[in-house]
């Protein structure tokens, strides 16, 4: 055999035996593929799941955040206009609103709201509260009109001192002489009409009258809303402007924060406000007579109007969850409102050093599945604190 073909047949059989891989090696490596996907997939899906966790977490702090200093800055202003006269706190309301334009047979919508900066509807068993906040939106100012003569219950008119600041539209509370309110005798709305007379009678917006005649054109004057016994001389008139009335609730079916608000113009408009706020709380801060400072809280609505003037401040607590759900059971008890160590508080129980109100969530579908935070804060009542009557 000769050099050359010896040096062929070595290169064909280097060749045969180099050309590709075993079915053994493939498998290794097909699983060895298949394991590094594995882990990558892994890692790739816990990080994922830790991202939306923690962004999540961050929307709900927003939410939580926001919703509070919605409810705070309301409250803040609750009672501006309706306060003047601290005898007069907790008086029922009587008012009826119907537009003019609406068919005949469309029945009038009764307004009753209580002659209060704010009302709390305590929620059954830990369920999520109300909150109705009342104060005047007069545009430049509101202040109390003193009645210098009887006013019969089919009058057309209220005599006033002077009616400085009142415009036509304006809404008006109507108070009892002296605060004496009772069931015969409730306080009134109605909104101010003129009749543009070139020659002013008692129909005409004037110095010394503020009219309220049903013409035709306004909305809340009817002769129904004012007692059989009518005001009496050194009765007065709250001026609400354009009246804010807001009530503050939980959407149970959104699991959101909800507005429901009446002015002079709309009876009612509801408004989502926020999503992930599944629970409110809501306690009166309360004064001992006569200190000025509060002393206790509790969700007990005052029922006279000593009680009332002894209300200084509002104690709210918003439980807001992450829109994350998580596959695993991530909360195991309702988280707790941290209301400190010496306050006195309704409900609360020891906790460590503090003292925590337990806030309900297991109302909310799959509750072991998201993550929740509490966010608090008092909202002390401005204008009862600024009335003299209300402190030492």
């Amino acid at each position: 055999m000769t050099q050359i073909h010896r040096l062929r047949l070595f290169r064909s059989k280097t060749f045969r035996e180099s050309r590709g891989f075993t079915l053994v090696e493939l498998m290794v490596g097909l699983v060895l593929g298949m394991l590094t996907v594995l882990v990558i997939t892994e890692v790739t899906s816990l990080a994922e799941g830790k991202k939306r966790t923690v962004s999540s977490g961050s929307d709900a702090q927003v939410n939580g955040a926001l919703s509070l200093y919605t409810l705070q800055r309301d409250i803040q202003m609750a009672g501006y206009g309706a306060v003047g006269n601290l005898e007069a706190l907790g008086c029922a309301v009587k008012g009826s609103f119907k537009d003019p334009a609406a068919p005949a047979a469309t029945p009038a919508i009764e307004f009753s709201p209580t002659l209060a900066p704010v009302v709390i509807k305590d929620g059954a068993n830990g369920a999520p509260d109300e909150i109705t906040v009342l104060q005047s939106r007069k545009a430049n100012f509101s202040a109390p009109l003193l009645v210098t003569k009887d006013h019969a219950k089919a009058g057309n008119s209220f005599t006033v001192k002077s009616t400085f600041g009142v415009a036509v539209g304006d809404l008006m509370v109507a108070v009892p002489s002296g605060g004496t309110w009772d069931a015969s005798n409730w306080c009134s709305v109605f909104s101010v009409t003129d009749d543009g007379a070139a020659t002013p009678t008692e129909t005409t917006l004037d110095s010394h009258h503020v009219p309220h005649v049903a013409d035709g054109t306004s909305k809340w004057n009817s002769g129904s809303v004012f007692p059989d016994g009518g005001y009496l001389d050194k009765s007065y008139l709250l001026n609400m402007g354009s009246l804010s009335f807001n009530t503050y609730s939980i959407n149970a079916a959104a699991q959101s924060l909800d507005v429901t608000a009446r002015t002079a113009e709309a009876v009612s408009a509801t408004e989502s406000l926020y999503p992930q706020i599944v629970n409110m709380q809501a306690m009166y801060g309360k004064a001992a007579a006569g200190t000025g400072q509060v002393s206790s809280y509790d969700a007990v609505a005052p029922t006279t109007a000593a009680d009332w003037k002894n209300v200084l401040a509002i104690r709210i607590a918003v439980v807001a969850r992450s829109t994350q759900y998580e596959k695993e059971a991530v909360t195991s008890a309702a988280p707790s409102w941290d209301v400190g160590p010496n306050s006195t508080v309704s409900g609360a129980t020891t906790c460590g050093s503090s003292k925590c109100v337990e806030l309900k969530i297991s109302h909310v579908p799959d509750w072991q599945h998201y993550r929740y935070k509490v966010y608090d804060t008092i909202v002390p009542l401005r204008n009862m604190l600024w009335n003299s009557a209300a402190t030492p």
